[in-house]
């Protein structure tokens, strides 16, 4: 396929990309014929609690390809645990009437990581005084769900959104199981007592209004497949999308809002790991991803995680309105080494924030 026939289709059809390692997978979004309203919110702020789910590729690469490569069950591969980290968010909703609500998005890989970006953000304590009203796991990897713990130990009792399509072992984790014989795999000693909503694919869960769920069955690597993606309609401004990896790819999403909620075609922005070169390779399909995203006309991109440092530069520089960071990562006990080698900030790091 040419390059221009498949920017077109990308567009036109709705198709979604996810693109790791040059090698590029389509998804057809799924259209109803009753395009879904359910409501609006007046801002939305996306706090990046960590977005270091580990801090050298080339070592997490290494313990990958010594387990048996990307296909290997997650749990059977032995990590190196210096390398470990984890992602989070904090999302906070301001309903049209001023209440706000706090929702944790992922609960990170590490223990240890997780304990300090908690503490040093205040997420414990928000969480020991149920300030926050929900966990949503966007997916069972490993750098997502593995720090469980972090989170139960403050509130075991938290309603938490799950994908269904989770790993046995991930299931049985929430029920207090250790795996932690495998190093750098977890071990939960607090048993989630509160609800827990078993998400399914193509159906919408409504958070509140103007922010719902919809899980995505997907495939990603470490036999793990599924996402719970956020979505939330900012009055006056349009949909705004989260997520954990984006695993289902951007435009899957984007277009999945424009083909299923009302007023669809008005995409404010999105926030996260958006998974194009987590690695860092470059794909001349990307150039045609940049073209994409930008024919959606967002006002805000906010990119952290597995986009690809490479990937989110590129598109800044080619007039995608990527939302820069600042330097309050590099005041972190710890520090990815792409960070450390990069001037520009092109990344919302750990401890940044962004207001839609």
């Amino acid at each position: 396929m040419k390059r221009r026939d498949f920017l077109k289709g990308m567009v036109a059809t709705g198709a979604g990309v996810a693109i790791s390692g040059g090698v590029g997978t389509l998804s057809k979004a799924h259209a109803k014929s009753k395009l879904e309203d359910f409501g609006e919110i007046k801002s939305l702020k996306v706090h990046c609690i960590s977005e270091t789910s580990w801090f050298d590729n080339p070592t997490l690469g290494a313990d990958i390809k010594a387990a048996g490569g990307i296909n290997t069950n997650q749990y059977d591969v032995a990590y190196n645990e210096e390398n470990l980290g984890g992602y989070a968010a904090l999302v906070e909703v301001e309903a049209l009437d001023g209440k706000k609500t706090k929702y944790l998005l992922d609960t990170g890989w590490s223990n240890d990581w997780m304990d300090y970006v908690f503490e040093k953000d205040g997420i414990d304590k928000m969480l020991q005084s149920k300030e926050i009203d929900t966990l949503i796991i966007s997916h069972d990897h490993i750098d997502h769900y593995f720090a469980l713990e972090s989170t139960l130990k403050h509130q075991p009792d938290i309603k938490i959104y799950f994908p269904g399509t989770s790993m046995k072992k991930s299931f049985e984790l929430l029920k207090g199981a250790d795996f932690s014989a495998t190093p750098g795999c977890p071990k939960n000693s607090v048993p989630h007592t509160g609800e827990l909503i078993v998400t399914e694919t193509n159906k919408l869960y409504k958070l509140q209004e103007g922010a719902a769920i919809v899980f995505f069955d997907a495939p990603a690597t470490l036999q793990v497949r599924g996402e719970n993606v956020m979505y939330f309609k900012i009055k006056d401004k349009g949909y705004v999308t989260v997520t954990g990896c984006c695993h289902p790819g951007i435009m899957t999403l984007i277009n999945h809002a424009r083909r299923n909620f009302k007023d669809g075609n008005n995409n404010y922005g999105c926030y996260g790991g958006l998974h194009i070169s987590p690695f860092e390779n470059w794909d001349p399909k990307m150039d045609d991803l940049i073209q994409g995203v930008k024919a959606m006309n967002m006002t805000k991109i906010g990119c952290n995680h597995c986009t690809g440092w490479i990937w989110a530069e590129k598109a800044a520089q080619m007039g995608l309105p990527i939302v820069n960071g600042t330097n309050k990562n590099l005041s972190y006990k710890k520090t990815g080494t792409l960070a450390q080698a990069k001037t520009s900030n092109v990344y919302l790091g750990n401890g940044d924030d962004i207001v839609f």
